[in-house]
């Protein structure tokens, strides 16, 4: 199948919330306008910061803004000068009463956007691709996340023709809907081009209230014993007789056959006299 459709809008309306909370038919062009705005300004102001999710609330005349990140000191500033500079910026663009919600993100390691940063900002400082994508893989996959997908594209190395890489651990079912994928993308800015950064995290499952089964994308549930029914088996089935059958057959190998030698390309077992048929053949 082809991944084209963005994982978190795929499950709005099933595990996920929209990421602005509003409805006006009539005014709906201005009011989209109006949260692009919003989210391009927190972007451009707090890039440094760790910003993972931007959230918006409005009403005719209020705003309220959630703004979840990995550094809250940096986004509130020295007793709060940086939350109150970013609430005039923004009653300034949109005359409106503003409210800032700064949100930390306990578990940095598993936030998708967060590690595609990460990864992107040591790609810029000339770390090796490979050596950023395990060690992210890594500690992803050592918090507790149930499977991680990461993809860098672009001119890798510096080489002259772009290429893709991925690594994966664990499971990504990315359509399946009870399944909390994060999904991440950032851009490396190198003196030899943009390297794009991709990153899927599965945080597990999210199941109906009530729910008291078994979580299906648990890795260390034992895997289902599948029986082998080709002939290369254990074998050592029993016969009739009890004299031995042959011991290097690839079918029965060792089935208690009967009497006597068995006939074989390479010789039967050695039956004791007195049983009942003869002994299984070789190879």
């Amino acid at each position: 199948m082809g991944q084209k459709v963005h994982p978190e809008a795929m499950r709005v309306g099933y595990i996920h919330d929209w990421k602005s909370n509003w409805f006006n038919e009539r005014h709906f062009a201005e009011y989209l306008a109006e949260d692009v705005r919003v989210r391009e300004h927190i972007v451009n102001k707090l890039a440094h910061a760790g910003l993972s999710e931007i959230t918006i609330r409005k009403d005719a005349n209020e705003l309220e803004v959630n703004i979840h990140t990995a550094r809250p000191g940096i986004v509130i500033g020295k007793s709060g000068t940086e939350v109150d500079a970013l609430r005039r910026d923004l009653h300034r663009m949109t005359k409106k009463q503003i409210k800032v919600n700064i949100l930390e993100i306990k578990r940095p390691e598993l936030d998708a956007k967060l590690v595609a940063q990460s990864i992107a900002e040591q790609l810029q400082n000339r770390v090796a691709f490979r050596r950023a994508m395990k060690r992210a893989l890594t500690s992803a996959m050592r918090s507790g996340a149930k499977g991680v997908k990461i993809q860098v594209a672009g001119r890798l190395g510096g080489a002259e023709m772009a290429r893709t890489e991925s690594y994966a651990d664990g499971r990504v079912p990315l359509h399946t809907m009870r399944a909390d994928i994060d999904y991440g993308f950032y851009e490396a800015r190198t003196t030899f081009g943009r390297i794009g950064v991709k990153c899927w995290v599965n945080k597990g499952e999210i199941m109906p209230e009530g729910y008291t089964g078994a979580d299906l994308t648990d890795m260390s549930a034992p895997a289902p014993q599948s029986q082998e029914r080709d002939g290369r088996g254990d074998g050592r089935g029993r016969g009739d007789g009890r004299g031995r059958g042959d011991g290097r057959g690839r079918g029965d190998g060792r089935g208690r056959g009967g009497n006597g030698r068995g006939g074989g390309q390479r010789g039967g077992g050695r039956g004791r006299p007195g049983g009942s048929g003869g002994g299984g053949g070789g190879r």
